[in-house]
């Protein structure tokens, strides 16, 4: 059995309907998605140890199967730069969980790099009752949000689809270069957006998919936050 199949098996014996941040990660590593570097902590001690081998400046994200939007709650703290902040932020988020959410169960706390500034992109998949698994494709940011511009395919997605998918979207020439953003990295971009339509393909029980923001380099690029909701 392959560990995305034990992920989701895992999710289904605790009656879960959606994937933990660090699981739908490792389920993104599986199927060659890059992800930001992280580790769980489970204590303040291991926060910091963590955050010095990742390498500062660091991200805390709460994690817990009754969190699943961890902005609303205060569960995740930015750029963190010092072992002092970290210890911080850590108090922190538990703070503002158990204020929120009294009764949330805590597993750890998520320590991830933060990933420099870049083009940001999204990679997201919904299953639909007709015809099965689709893959949208679109900027990060306000060309999501409020323009709506993005393109959609039914998996699975060819490399040739997913070039289209990429072109078609009318924020595309800023991947190409634009003032003082360097051209991204369309290959990688190709590749994740095939990886996703296998990931999908493959594990029907996922019902929706959303790899947002992916940070997209002259070089690679690195998906920052990573969400999977079952059937």
């Amino acid at each position: 059995m392959t560990r995305t199949s034990e992920i989701i098996n895992e999710a289904y014996k605790e009656e879960r309907k959606f994937l933990l941040e660090p699981e739908a990660k490792t389920v993104c590593m599986e199927y060659d998605i890059p992800v930001t570097k992280f580790k769980v902590a489970k204590n303040e001690a291991e926060a910091v140890k963590f955050s010095k081998e990742l390498g500062y400046p660091v991200v805390l994200k709460v994690v817990s199967p009754d969190v699943i939007h961890k902005s609303d709650v205060g569960g995740v703290i930015v750029n963190l730069k010092t072992t002092e902040d970290v210890k911080n932020a850590y108090k922190q988020i538990l703070e503002n969980v158990k204020k929120h959410k009294p009764k949330a169960k805590i597993v750890g706390v998520l320590i991830q790099e933060m990933a420099p500034s870049s083009t940001e992109v999204i990679v997201g998949a919904i299953k639909d009752p007709q015809f099965g698994p689709a893959l949208m494709f679109g900027l990060g940011g306000i060309f999501v949000e409020v323009l709506k511009d993005v393109t959609f395919r039914v998996a699975p997605v060819t490399e040739d689809e997913a070039r289209e998918m990429i072109t078609e979207v009318k924020a595309y020439p800023l991947l190409k270069g634009y003032r003082n953003l360097p051209p991204a990295d369309i290959e990688t971009i190709v590749k994740i957006i095939q990886n996703t339509s296998r990931l999908v393909m493959e594990h029907q029980e996922i019902k929706e998919l959303d790899l947002n923001p992916i940070m997209v380099y002259e070089k690679g690029a690195k998906t920052v936050d990573a969400r999977i909701i079952l059937e």
